[in-house]
């Protein structure tokens, strides 16, 4: 633990060990392919016994110093106020408690998302000036880019004063570490015109129009794939709702080509068998574009700290893709940045 202490020039990311349908393994080797690639400090949180056993049967080197032992862990089924309330000595609240305490930076899990959520709202705490964070996902779209949706779950009921702030945090984010200057904003609605939606929409767009946003106004769900913005602000309800039928095209996909293939549908095309290693090429790099492996996690924004979310279901890969995403978030400063953005919107209003 006094290492965590000692060392403020990398950034200090904090692995939930045991969260994940396949923990501690997925978690810990893909922390550990994360911490040989890129120069970060890296500390696994969990039960010590089961994670060293993951490294040593795996013939891996880690500081055992780095491995900080909790005696609770979060089931993906418990309720996560609960679960905060309760299991004090969790992976998951431990670790939200080093961000807290500036002991670390980042905190890393595929555990349990409503109780990474919560520990990482009440436990990390908000930044100043925030009425909520927002969960922020890139989705692939035609332009061989990403659209990003937010919120997606973090909240399932918001206010237009939410949703406001889930653009501006979601803009900071887009700005800074995907590198797209002044995004384009839309929000999510039954139609473009002014006059379709509810009360929420009507009075979001309001706020969205006078505030120093990219708002282009409403736009419909096939502008998402279709790129038309960058940024598509809606309630987490409706947001995870596409989240989840967005992953299931991609399965979709995959077994319907293999079911053609498999009845000679792809020789109908008539493509050159030269060419047609570059076909499945081409299909498969733009299936890997939605790759929830790929993507890694979704960073809860919002919070005094960096919270990634992965999937219950994630690979070695995502895991590896989340830390190097924590370590990228921290070097370009994002918490800071995130701040004096709205400091700055603070004192506009």
């Amino acid at each position: 633990m006094d290492k965590i202490l000692k060392n403020h020039s990398k950034c200090r990311i904090v692995v939930d060990a045991m969260g994940g349908d396949f923990a501690p393994h997925n978690a810990v080797l893909g922390s550990l392919d994360a911490f040989n690639e890129t120069d970060i400090d890296l500390f696994l949180i969990g039960d010590r016994e089961q994670i060293l056993e993951v490294i040593n049967t795996n013939n891996k080197n880690f500081d055992p110093t780095k491995i900080i032992h909790t005696t609770e862990i979060i089931s993906m089924s418990e309720h996560p106020t609960e679960a905060f309330k309760k299991k004090k000595d969790s992976s998951i609240v431990k670790g939200a408690s080093l961000i807290k305490d500036k002991k670390a930076d980042a905190l890393v899990s595929a555990g349990n998302t409503g109780a990474m959520s919560v520990a990482s709202i009440l436990g990390i705490g908000r930044i100043q000036g925030i009425s909520r964070p927002t969960l922020t996902a890139p989705l692939p779209n035609e332009k061989d880019s990403y659209t990003f949706l937010s919120d997606v779950g973090a909240f399932v009921d918001s206010k237009p004063q939410h949703l406001l702030d889930y653009a501006h945090l979601s803009k900071v984010y887009i700005e800074e570490v995907v590198g797209i200057k002044n995004p384009k904003v839309g929000l999510l609605n039954i139609g473009e015109e002014k006059d379709k939606g509810k009360t929420l929409t009507f009075e979001t767009s309001k706020l969205m129009e006078n505030s120093n946003l990219n708002y282009v106004g409403n736009v419909e769900g096939k502008d998402i794939l279709k790129g038309s913005v960058d940024l598509v602000i809606c309630d987490g309800f409706i947001g995870n709702i596409i989240l989840k039928f967005t992953e299931s095209i991609i399965p979709f996909l995959k077994s319907s080509f293999k079911n053609y293939s498999e009845k000679g549908f792809i020789n109908k095309l008539k493509i050159a068998p030269l060419k047609l290693p570059s076909f499945k090429s081409a299909f498969k790099e733009s299936l890997d574009k939605a790759n929830p492996d790929k993507v890694g996690g979704l960073p809860l924004l919002g919070v005094d700290g960096i919270s990634i979310i992965g999937h219950g279901s994630s690979s070695v890969l995502a895991i590896k893709n989340m830390v190097l995403q924590a370590n990228k978030m921290h070097q370009n400063n994002l918490i800071q940045k995130m701040k004096d953005s709205i400091s700055k919107l603070s004192n506009i209003n």
